[in-house]
C-alpha cells in the first residue's frame, strides 16, 4: 500500500482531494461532529479542524497539540481510542494525519498520536462517548507556523491586581476582589435543605468564602477541595475538617471550638496518619493561598516547565509581582506571583532546589511575560 505521506512536506497547502487520499485508497467513512471533520480509511485517519482559536470547538491548541471537541460518532471513537483490529492490521495503530482548513485550503500539520481521551456513557446511547481528544504532533509546530493555524483572538480585559494591595491589609476584601475576578458569576445556588450544626462554629473568614462560592463554585477547589457546607465534619478529637487534597492525602482542619482563638485561627494540616502540622499564615491568608493555587491549577491556559533550575525560575519570576504571604502548604511550601490573569505558583518540596513551576491564565495573552524565556516546557499555550 503506497504511503501518500512521505513526500508531504509540514505545513504544505493541500486540497481536499490531496488530503483524504492519506486515508487510504479504498472506501473511507467521512464524520462530521461540530467544526472536526473525520476520515477513516483502511491506510489511515485524517482529521480536519478549522483554524483559530476557541474554547467551545475542536482546535489546534498549541504548537504540540490539537483538541477535538465531540461527542464523536462511535466509529470515531473505535479508530482513534479503540484497537483498529477491524481494519486488517498488526499495527498497533495507523497512522492520523491532522490537518487546519484555512480558505486557502487544508494545511498539513503532520501526523500525530492520542496522547489524552474522555468518554463518558449518556442517556439513549448504548457504548460510552467520545467527549475530547488530545493529540500530540509528532514534529511540534514553529510559532510562526502556529500563528498561522491558530490566529489569536483579541484579549479580553484581564483580571487585575487590585486585590493584591489588600492582602496585608484587609484580607476579606483582597479574597473577594480575587474571587470575583478571576471567575466569571454564576446564577447563585440554592442553599442546601439543612445546614450542619457545626456551621455556626466557622469564623466568619470560611463563612464569607462559602458566601463567595455560591456563585463562583469553581473558588471551591478544582484540585484540591474545600467542602461545601454539607460535606464538613468532624474527626475523633473534634477538629472540623474543611478540605482536602484530591487523593485524600492530607486534610485542613480547624479547631471544633473556636472561643478565645480569635478571628482568624490557625488551620492545621494533616497527611494520613501523620501529626498535626500549622499553616504558616492563619486562616485569611490560607484562603488566599487556597484560592489563587486552584485558580492556577484550573486554568484554561497553562504554561508548565519541565525541572527549572533555580535560574530559570529567577527569571519566570522576575517581571511578576509576588504575594507577601509565607508559604502554602507544609508539604510542598508554595510561593505565588502574579500578574494580570496570570497566576505562577513555584513549590520546592525537598528544599533542594529541585522546584515545581505552575503557571495558569484567563488568556494566551496573558502568559506573554513567559514567552521568550529560554526554557524546555511540559506545555505552554500562549
Amino acid at each position: 500500500m503506497a504511503d501518500h505521506s512521505s513526500a508531504i512536506p509540514l505545513m504544505s497547502l493541500l486540497s481536499d482531494v490531496q488530503a483524504l487520499a492519506l486515508s487510504g485508497d479504498a472506501t473511507r467513512d467521512s464524520y462530521k461532529f461540530g467544526s472536526t471533520t473525520v476520515v477513516i480509511g483502511n491506510a489511515g485517519t485524517v482529521v480536519i479542524v478549522e483554524a483559530g482559536d476557541a474554547l467551545d470547538r475542536s482546535s489546534v491548541w498549541n504548537a504540540e497539540e490539537v483538541r477535538l471537541l465531540g461527542p464523536a460518532p462511535t466509529p470515531v471513537r473505535g479508530r482513534l481510542v479503540d484497537q483498529p483490529s477491524e481494519w486488517g492490521t498488526t499495527d498497533a495503530r495507523l497512522p492520523v494525519h491532522l490537518m487546519a482548513r484555512l480558505p486557502q485550503g487544508l494545511v498539513y500539520l503532520g501526523t500525530g498520536t492520542v496522547a489524552q481521551a474522555g468518554t463518558e456513557l449518556r442517556p439513549g446511547h448504548a457504548e460510552h462517548v467520545l467527549t475530547d481528544c488530545v493529540f500530540r504532533l509528532d514534529t511540534p509546530l514553529s510559532m510562526p507556523d502556529l500563528d498561522r493555524v491558530r490566529p489569536l483572538l483579541p484579549p479580553p480585559d484581564l483580571p487585575g491586581l487590585e486585590w493584591l494591595s489588600n492582602v496585608n491589609g484587609n484580607r476579606a476584601t483582597a479574597l473577594e476582589q480575587f474571587i470575583t475576578g478571576w471567575y466569571p458569576t454564576m446564577s447563585e445556588a440554592l442553599e442546601p435543605p439543612s445546614v450542619p450544626a457545626l456551621t455556626l462554629d466557622l469564623p466568619e473568614g470560611l463563612r464569607h468564602f462559602y458566601h463567595l462560592s455560591r456563585r463562583h463554585p469553581n473558588s471551591l477547589g478544582v484540585q484540591n477541595r474545600i467542602f461545601s457546607t454539607p460535606k464538613l465534619r468532624t474527626d475523633p478529637n473534634g477538629m472540623i475538617i474543611f478540605g482536602e487534597e484530591n487523593q485524600g492525602g492530607f486534610v485542613w482542619a480547624l479547631p471544633r471550638t473556636l472561643d478565645g482563638l480569635g478571628s482568624d485561627p490557625t488551620v492545621w494540616f494533616q497527611g494520613y496518619g501523620e501529626p498535626l502540622i500549622a499553616e504558616q499564615e492563619p486562616l485569611s491568608g490560607f484562603l488566599l493561598q487556597f484560592a489563587l493555587f486552584e485558580a492556577a491549577m484550573g486554568a484554561d491556559y497553562l504554561a508548565l516547565p519541565h525541572e527549572p533550575t533555580a535560574q530559570q525560575v529567577q527569571r519566570l519570576t522576575e517581571g511578576l509581582h509576588p504575594v507577601p504571604l509565607r508559604p502554602f502548604c507544609p508539604w510542598y511550601p508554595t510561593r505565588f506571583y502574579v500578574a494580570p490573569g496570570l497566576i505562577l505558583h513555584v513549590s520546592d518540596p525537598a528544599g533542594d532546589d529541585s522546584f515545581s513551576v505552575w503557571a495558569g491564565a484567563t488568556h494566551r495573552s496573558a502568559l506573554a511575560p513567559l514567552a521568550d524565556i529560554v526554557i524546555e516546557w511540559n506545555q505552554f499555550d500562549g
